[in-house]
């Protein structure tokens, strides 16, 4: 090896007369393994040389008639030859590797021609994952959907007659083709049996026979099946010897000629046709028979890099040719430049590649409802070309999987460098926020951030060989070692779940969905549950076993999975059914586990037969009922316990389980003291009795209280009952029931369960307790202090002073006054209760109300007027006094009018000096923000091209710092708990403060600033205020000091106004300019459009600048 770690050697003995062996030894000459050099006895290895990554030995094996170059690769412990060219003897062929391209061989001859060699990986696998792997003259088949068989084990091997350069496979109309190139130019073709018979074949090794052809196939490389009856290859001819020619890797710059063809020079695409004189034995590989020709061939100029079949048209195939130019080629006819137009669609590039792509792939994908092909190309530099452009930059292995029945591809399954296996929806690869969706396809930097597009590979260097389509959703990776590791992805798993409901298959689907503990509510909630109903019945007969329904009605919750649990790992078929069921009017508002449940014991008791699997089936879905029907599950049990005690032979009594075994299941079901409870409300002591007895009660506790229930009155033991189950309605009904004896127990029951107090009033229609009964409705009310709802109680029941005494306590005078007309109070009783609803009403801060008392009842004109100041009320202050002739009282109104004049115009100056210091912090606190935010956007874009351990810890640094203080690089653990501990100190302190006075330098400043100016806003009550303010100064001459209170007003409002959408344009901005984002200018520029608002209606238009 390169780094010394294994040294190789040749070791040969004539007088054994066997092969030569290659032999390895460790540094220390301590032999480690060997392997024997397949074929004549006369082979003498003369050189052996690792590749620059020593996963590959060369070496040169002369023989009598030829020599060779063969290529072997080491996995699972076994040396495998994967290439052998031959050579003439006389050509005394050489090589070397490349020393930085580990697949990359060069090799010259003495006449100085030098070949190169580009070999590539490729894994062959057919559509029904069935993997072949090429060793020397034999192919190693393992169908992967049976069994994981790593490779040197099989299922079968199949012999040929020397080592295989190239094979194609074909699996078409149950037809499964193999066909083979050799290196001693033969072409094989064998027919493999249906795989449903290849356990047969198990341990067998099968010989198969070289087609029949004048020509030898010595160059022929990107074998292909175009159909069962035409082979494509590319070989290589030059002017030379026709009487022998050599063969050729994958991409070559120079080859010898073949025997029969013209001599010609450069690249040729050959079409070969395949025609089988046997037939096909059943459960048998066929080989014998075949004959082959070639039909037709097209030259090339440049190299040809690889060729892939098109599925989605019959007999064609893309011909790649280096620098990735893609061209389409069509049996018999010539080469057609590019994709046709509707493979295309709405693509402004030439459909290609960018560079040269040695892995290349052609799927079938279904767009619109039709089928398209889709190219895709893995360069050596890892990047996966599509649709002409590059999908990921890191792609070290890919696959594509299908859950679809006419074999169209679904997603594609690719692995990274970083060691990422990542499934991709077919339709997102056409989206342009692909890379955002997945990531760039690189780990991200949050690692606690879940990432369900991709799983992270256990074993670095694993590649992914193969999928299983269908739904066993399988991705199979073979890891450096060689062993074989299935795993089923989340997201293939459950597209597959979906796909089998949406076709109707569900005892399919329930089985993927117990295989791989997937939550059960899929099944019900992936076209939503009304849809489910409908289909209820079809469930429950697919799946015929009674075990997994009552395991799936066991894990039906209230809750959509597919919009919480998977709601970003599977996109569902279809929108919820939004417009009911019509079987089920009610599901709507029984909810999802209700109608879920009644819908699937409804299909149990219509379509499956009568059971004791059955009968408890019926009773977990009742029991399971939110909230749960234990009622009627429990009838249930008691027409099974009442069938046991009639004693008869009824054939019945076989199809259901005993009324104990009944019992036991729904008590293991459902909560033991609830199922009691719900035996006590039937009102069946010897149920109850059962129950209690099965579920561990002690006798002690519920024998007693039973045995006194049974000595009562029916009507007396099922209030008893009721009232222990807190069941008031039906215990106040069956109490009524007793007579007049037990009117005081329900007296009491409605005193201590108010809310019984209207049923008791259509029980009790006698006029004495009607309003006995209201009369204590209405003591319940005022003690809850519904002093309104009390008082309409009490005119109910003529309890007038109780009536005026709510009145009173809720402050309605209007309602007090009103009682005191219907008592027929005296003048002077009825003044005496102006005077103190006057006092009550200003103490309780509603002057205009207490001035209406004071005018209408005691009269008291001074005393109403001063009221209706203090209200506020200036033009009916006015009125009031105009009316009564009273100057004094004018005089007053004047003077409390100019004074509350000037009040108000300080208040607005002070306003106005505190909302441009608001405004200032807040221009300063936002400018200060963007500087900050920009210089983090500044670092992360540094940061991101770090590796991954170091962006994390960088970013964890940087989270435990607020906007409005500074961090270094050298963060810690400790800095970090503690900036954590004080977030918590300033929620609670923001929690304590909030509505409060404003924090400098809280992260809640700015917010609390602007909230602050919204605040500042005249409310509508302060702006008629004002505007009958300005009236009432305007009455009374006082213009001027009207017009300067408008002019104050109506620049205070305009500054709030104007600062407010200053702050909120800012807001939305990422930049400040300190010439536009000023108050002034805010001012002049929206003045006109505020001004227009209903808000400045309170304006005079007489007291406006000119």
């Amino acid at each position: 090896m390169s780094s010394g770690a294994k040294l190789a050697a040749s070791c040969a003995s004539k007088a054994d007369k066997k092969n030569p062996s290659i032999t390895f030894f460790e540094r220390n000459g301590l032999e480690r393994s060997s392997f024997i050099v397949d074929g004549p006895m006369d082979g003498i290895v003369e050189t052996l040389k690792w590749n620059c990554n020593s996963d590959l030995l060369a070496a040169i094996v002369r023989y009598e008639g030829y020599d060779t170059i063969k290529i072997w690769t080491f996995s699972n412990n076994h040396w495998y030859l994967k290439q052998e060219m031959r050579f003439l003897k006389k050509d005394g062929v050489k090589f070397m590797w490349d020393p930085t391209k580990s697949l990359h061989l060069i090799c010259w001859t003495i006449g100085g021609k030098i070949t190169t060699y580009n070999f590539v990986w490729v894994m062959a696998v057919m559509e029904n994952s069935t993997a072949f792997v090429i060793d020397n003259s034999n192919i190693l088949v393992s169908p992967l959907a049976l069994c994981l068989m790593p490779p040197p084990m099989c299922l079968f091997s199949l012999k040929f007659s020397s080592a295989i350069q190239d094979i194609a496979l074909l699996t078409k109309n149950s037809k499964n083709l193999l066909a083979a190139c050799l290196s001693d130019g033969s072409l094989c073709v064998a027919e493999l049996p249906d795989d449903d018979t290849w356990e047969e074949l198990e341990g067998k090794e099968i010989s198969i026979e070289a087609v029949y052809s004048e020509i030898k196939f010595w160059s022929f490389r990107h074998l292909i099946w175009l159909d069962p009856h035409i082979l494509l290859g590319v070989s290589y001819q030059e002017l030379g010897n026709p009487k022998y020619s050599l063969s050729t890797s994958l991409n070559e710059n120079e080859l010898s000629p073949q025997r029969g063809m013209n001599k010609s020079l450069g690249f040729f695409l050959q079409e070969i046709e395949i025609v089988c004189s046997e037939g096909r034995v059943a459960g048998l590989v066929t080989s014998s028979g075949w004959s082959a020709k070639i039909s037709n061939q097209q030259s090339f100029e440049r190299p040809v890099i690889a060729v892939a079949p098109n599925p989605g048209k019959g007999c064609s195939a893309f011909v790649q040719t280096d620098g990735g130019r893609i061209l389409e080629y069509t049996p018999k006819l010539r080469l057609t430049e590019g994709l046709a137009e509707h493979c295309i669609r709405k693509r402004d590039y030439d459909v290609g590649f960018s560079s040269s792509c040695p892995w290349m792939n052609v799927v079938s994908i279904n767009d619109n409802g039709v089928s398209k092909p889709l190219l895709l190309g893995l360069d050596s530099n890892s990047r996966l070309h599509v649709n002409g452009r590059i999908l990921c930059n890191n792609c070290s292995s890919l696959s594509f999987y299908s859950n679809s029945t006419d074999h169209m591809m679904t997603h594609l399954i690719l692995t990274t460098k970083q060691d990422l296996l990542f499934i991709v929806d077919i339709e997102d690869i056409f989206h342009d926020d692909l890379d955002t969706k997945y990531g760039n396809f690189v780990r991200g930097t949050n690692k606690n951030k879940e990432n369900k597009d991709s799983i992270n590979i256990w074993e670095r260097g694993a590649k992914l060989v193969g999928v299983i389509h269908g739904d066993e959703a399988a991705a199979i990776l073979q890891t450096n070692r060689g062993n074989l590791e299935c795993i089923y992805p989340r997201k293939l798993v459950l597209q597959s779940i979906v796909n089998a409901l949406v076709q109707g298959r569900f005892k399919d689907a329930l089985h993927m969905v117990r295989r791989h503990r997937i939550d059960f509510n899929v099944i019900v909630d992936h076209c939503g549950w009304n849809a489910f109903l409908r289909s209820a019945k079809e469930f429950v007969g697919q799946v015929n076993n009674l075990s997994y329904i009552t395991e799936f009605v066991c894990s039906i919750k209230n809750e959509n999975v597919m919009e919480t649990l998977y709601k970003n790992v599977v996109t569902p078929p279809c929108m919820k059914d939004s417009t009911g069921i019509q079987d089920f009017e009610d599901s709507d508002v029984k909810g999802k586990v209700s109608s879920v449940l009644m819908a699937i014991r409804k299909a149990l008791e219509e379509d499956v037969e009568e059971s004791p699997a059955r009968e408890l089936c019926i009773l977990t879905t009742l029991a399971r009922s939110e909230p749960p029907a234990l009622e009627e599950a429990l009838m249930r049990i008691k027409v099974i316990r009442d069938m046991e005690l009639l004693a008869v032979h009824d054939p019945r009594r076989k199809v259901y389980p005993s009324a104990e075994e009944a019992l036991k299941h729904l008590l293991w079901l459902s909560d033991s003291d609830a199922v009691y409870d719900t035996a006590l409300g039937l009102y069946d002591l010897n149920l109850a009795a059962i129950v209690a007895l099965n579920s561990q009660k002690d006798p002690k506790e519920f024998l007693p209280f039973l045995q006194g229930l049974e000595h009562m009155p029916p009507v007396i033991m099922q209030y008893t009952i009721d009232l222990r189950l807190q069941r008031y309605e039906s215990a106040l009904k069956h109490l009524a029931l007793g007579g007049d004896a037990y009117y005081e127990d329900c007296m009491n029951l409605m005193k201590s369960n108010p809310q019984l107090f209207p049923l008791g009033l259509q029980l009790f229609t006698v006029p004495a307790k009607r309003s006995e009964l209201l009369e204590a409705w209405g003591d319940h009310l005022y003690c809850e202090k519904c002093f309104e709802d009390a008082a309409a109680t009490y005119m109910c029941c003529s309890s007038l002073q109780k009536a005026l005494k709510s009145y009173r306590d809720c402050g309605n005078w209007k309602g007090v006054l009103t009682m005191a007309g219907h008592l027929k109070m005296e003048k002077k009783e009825v003044l005496q209760l102006a005077n103190e609803l006057c006092e009550e009403l200003q103490a309780l801060g509603k002057p205009g109300e207490a001035a209406k008392v004071a005018l209408e009842y005691i009269g008291d004109i001074a005393n109403g007027v001063r009221c209706f100041i203090c209200a506020r009320e200036w033009e009916e202050a006015l009125r009031v006094g105009l009316m009564h002739e009273r100057d004094d009282l004018i005089s007053e109104v004047k003077n409390a009018a100019l004074e509350c004049a000037s009040t108000l115009m300080g208040e607005y100056q002070d306003g106005l000096e505190k909302m441009g210091k608001y405004l200032t912090r807040y221009l300063a606190v936002r400018q200060r923000r963007l500087v900050l935010a920009a210089k983090l956007r500044a670092e992360d874009r540094l940061l991101s091209d770090v590796n991954d351990d170091l962006a994390s810890e960088t970013s964890s640094c940087f989270s435990g710092m607020s906007a409005y203080t500074t961090g270094t690089r050298k963060g810690s653990s400790a800095s970090i708990s503690s900036s954590a501990t004080s977030k918590g100190r300033e929620m609670r302190r923001q929690k304590k403060h909030k509505g409060g006075k404003i924090r400098a330098g809280s992260p809640g400043e700015e917010m609390a600033l602007v909230e602050h100016l919204k605040g500042m806003s005249l409310t509508s009550a302060a702006r008629c205020e004002l505007k009958s303010l300005l009236m009432t100064l305007l009455m009374l001459n006082s213009e001027e000091i009207a017009r300067k209170l408008q002019h104050a007003g109506d620049r205070y409002q305009l500054s709030q106004m104007a600062a407010v959408k200053l702050a909120e344009d800012t807001m939305s901005s990422e930049n400040i300019d300190e010439n536009s984002h000023t108050l002034e200018h805010y001012i002049h520029k929206n003045r006109a459009e505020l001004l227009s608002s209903e808000v400045f209606c309170w304006q005079s238009k007489v007291l406006l600048p000119p």
